[in-house]
């Protein structure tokens, strides 16, 4: 075993020296910097733009300015964002907190509804319980994420019901701690049904093949046979043997707890990781991209 994590860990350096440096490379390549708008702008001299590329090394070669990057992105050093002046660590930290609420969130809902449901759906199997929960799981599967974020914000637009953007409302500070909490989770609601209907959807029909395939095995029938009650024969002993695919589905999930909501971040206006990446790529804000990358 720890030869396996020491191959693991040596494995992880080529990984993040290769994924740093094609993202490096494809943002060199790009017409232009951060830089490159300014100079439309007249009341800043040419002079200072270059003593402003020559202080960030932006004047460099790419395989300087990107090994410099490394060796301070490696001493926690993530670099300076030229858009929100600041520096991108404490941005990342920042944006990092809403992210992980929004996914943690959404981690620990589908799961508390995926797998009663599935337990459900697998007991009553081919009955008209099992055919409902069934039927959502595949419209869950089949409206991609994407669409179903527009048709909510568009919902809420319209009716006022949810609010669009931001985490908290104004007098957020006056509340109690309850109100805090919900206030938070009326801000988060479009998001996180979003997730939580797409995380469900595969989830569910997974729980259900597995406690099915468990149901028809020997040792089952003969718990039934021996007189136990069928809720403990599913519960205490189905249920137990299905958990071994479901504890590999919970790593998958926690490794994409930090992308997964990218997209929904974008089209909801949810301050995260995945609109802070966004928005650094549209202003070509170099060490902001690499810094969101590399995290």
């Amino acid at each position: 075993m720890i030869r396996y994590v020491l191959k693991r860990l040596l494995q992880m350096v080529p990984l993040i020296i290769g994924m740093t440096f094609v993202s490096f490379l494809i943002i060199k390549l790009a017409p232009g910097d951060f830089f490159t708008k300014i100079e439309l702008n007249p009341s800043i001299s040419k002079e200072t733009i270059e003593f402003l590329r020559k202080t960030y090394g932006i004047d460099k070669p790419i395989l300087y300015q990107y090994f410099h990057w490394l060796w301070n992105a490696l001493h926690f050093d993530l670099g300076y964002s030229f858009s929100y002046h600041k520096s991108v660590s404490n941005l990342i930290s920042e944006r990092l907190i809403n992210t992980l609420e929004l996914t943690v969130s959404s981690f620990f809902l589908s799961w508390l509804i995926a797998v009663p449901l599935g337990i459900i759906a697998g007991v009553f199997n081919g009955k008209f319980l099992d055919r409902g929960i069934s039927l959502f799981s595949f419209i869950g599967m089949s409206i991609p994420n994407f669409f179903l974020a527009f048709i909510l914000m568009y919902f809420s637009a319209k009716t006022g019901f949810f609010p669009i953007g931001g985490v908290v409302s104004q007098g957020y500070e006056n509340l109690s701690l309850i109100g805090k909490i919900l206030d938070r989770l009326w801000h988060m609601a479009i998001p996180l049904v979003v997730l939580v209907i797409g995380s469900i959807a595969s989830l569910l029909r997974l729980v259900r093949s597995t406690i099915i395939e468990e149901l028809n095995k020997d040792y089952v029938k003969l718990a039934i046979a021996k007189g136990l009650p069928f809720r403990t024969v599913v519960l205490k002993h189905a249920f137990r043997n299905a958990l071994n695919p479901f504890l590999t589905l919970v790593g998958f999930d926690i490794a994409g707890l930090l992308s997964g909501a990218a997209l929904i971040e974008i089209i909801t206006a949810w301050p995260g990781m995945g609109r802070l990446m966004f928005e650094a790529v549209m202003s070509q804000d170099l060490f902001l991209v690499m810094g969101s990358l590399y995290v």
